[in-house]
């Protein structure tokens, strides 16, 4: 069953009539399916996020293909953990945070609301980084005014949301596009050594560095918006009116996360193959965005380089729409408040723009972004955890015990490298 239909713009109208058509069994196939495909597809951006280009890359160029099991390894505990999300939203008909506050006393909620709060700062702050890092790269524009520039582009994203899901997904759907073509042509013009690819996909570390580096693409695999956000993207979206109808939206969500999924996972396999391919055994291992840009434009031409831009352009960009998005559930969800998304994106804006202003090193603004990210996980996957483990709150839906075993082991992984991560930071090397 859809939303009533008044709640609805009409291509979103003719959305739900195609869905109900596929849960009814009068669509099959492609056809079928294509209803459901696109929530996934929005929270798959923050796998690719300009979080991701620096920690690839700089895996890559420093130990070449030894750690690109790592990357599968993280975008399988990724698809687990998105498909949980997804899942709670089908099954409740709420977002995480709208359950937490139903299920936590009012003190514990006002806190998780606090700190995810704080984590949306930090996950700004990342994004409109990679935004102004790929128009300062591309163009000569100095960070400030460039991440202007992509807050006005974040704006533009929005207002597709206001013409309803069909047309954001369709938007956030090219600029992930835009990256796939982008490292497709780093890739190539990379030639990994298919030999020593294949060894990368066996697991094993070099030294204490590699370990460390390991633990920064696992640990930042699980970004705590996204578990948020897309729980919001699926719990309104198509309305089961039976427990059968809910099962087989689960089935059609849980394509589309594969999908999404593993088009996020071949992008940042190709991160790390590019780098390792063109970077590895260089003197200097590369380090910085601006590193990868510089030398690429050196080894592979000026095309590589470009597409190198445009590609974090585009991550920066439609990330930083998506982690507006995740804002706007957190507020609602939490404390039962909205305010226009557009006046939200003003307010987010500000703390990016002034570290921007006074100066700061970006890459080191970036890596710290990430350390606050890291406070978040424990405090979105626990909750999503103990959620989907109970059948009062699931129903049909409830993860079987193996699903459970197996998720309560990927949060004490991702959580204790995390804290690995935070500790490294403040109190020295490995």
């Amino acid at each position: 069953m859809s939303r009533p239909h008044s709640d609805m713009l009409p291509g979103e109208t003719a959305t739900m009539r195609a869905a109900q058509a596929a849960l009814d069994g009068r669509h099959r196939g492609l056809r079928g399916l294509w209803p459901f495909l696109g929530p996934a597809f929005i929270a798959a951006v923050a796998y690719i996020d300009p979080g991701n280009f620096a920690t690839n890359i700089q895996a890559g160029s420093t130990f070449g293909y030894l750690l690109l099991w790592v990357v599968v390894v993280a975008n399988l505990m990724a698809i687990l953990i998105q498909t949980m999300s997804a899942k709670l939203g089908i099954a409740t008909g709420k977002n995480v945070p709208e359950v937490c506050r139903e299920r936590f006393s009012r003190p514990v909620t006002i806190a998780l609301w606090i700190q995810a709060e704080i984590i949306a700062i930090a996950t700004d702050l990342a994004e409109f980084i990679g935004g102004a890092l790929g128009l300062y790269l591309l163009f000569g524009i100095p960070l400030f005014p460039a991440a202007v520039i992509t807050g006005v582009f974040s704006f533009a994203l929005l207002e597709l949301q206001r013409r309803g899901f069909r047309p954001l997904e369709a938007g956030i759907t090219a600029l992930v596009g835009i990256v796939v073509v982008s490292f497709a042509y780093e890739v190539y013009v990379a030639d990994p050594d298919m030999g020593d690819l294949a060894l990368g996909l066996v697991p094993g570390f070099e030294g204490s560095h590699s370990v460390m580096l390991a633990a920064g693409i696992l640990g930042a695999t699980v970004m705590p918006h996204v578990i948020y956000l897309h729980s919001a993207l699926t719990q309104r979206r198509v309305i089961g009116r039976s427990a059968d109808e809910r099962r087989r939206i689960f089935r059609f969500e849980f394509i589309d996360i594969l999908i999404a999924m593993g088009v996020a996972g071949l992008i940042n396999a190709a991160m790390l193959v590019t780098a390792a391919g063109l970077f590895f055994g260089a003197a200097t291992p590369i380090t910085t965005l601006e590193g990868a840009f510089a030398q690429l434009r050196d080894y592979a031409g000026p095309l590589a380089a470009t597409l190198f831009g445009v590609g974090l352009l585009a991550s920066g960009f439609s990330s930083s729409s998506v982690g507006t998005m995740s804002g706007q559930v957190v507020m609602q969800g939490f404390i039962a408040r909205r305010i226009p998304l557009f006046a939200r994106r003003l307010i987010t804006m500000t703390p990016p723009l002034a570290i921007l202003a006074m100066g700061v090193d970006a890459t080191t603004a970036l890596v710290m972004s990430q350390v606050v990210l890291s406070f978040g996980i424990p405090f979105a996957l626990i909750p999503l955890l103990l959620f989907c483990s109970n059948r009062e709150i699931m129903g049909e839906l409830v993860n079987r015990r193996a699903t459970t075993v197996a998720a309560w082991a990927i949060a004490c992984v991702v959580i204790a490298l995390n804290v690995f991560l935070l500790y490294e930071t403040f109190f020295g090397q490995f």
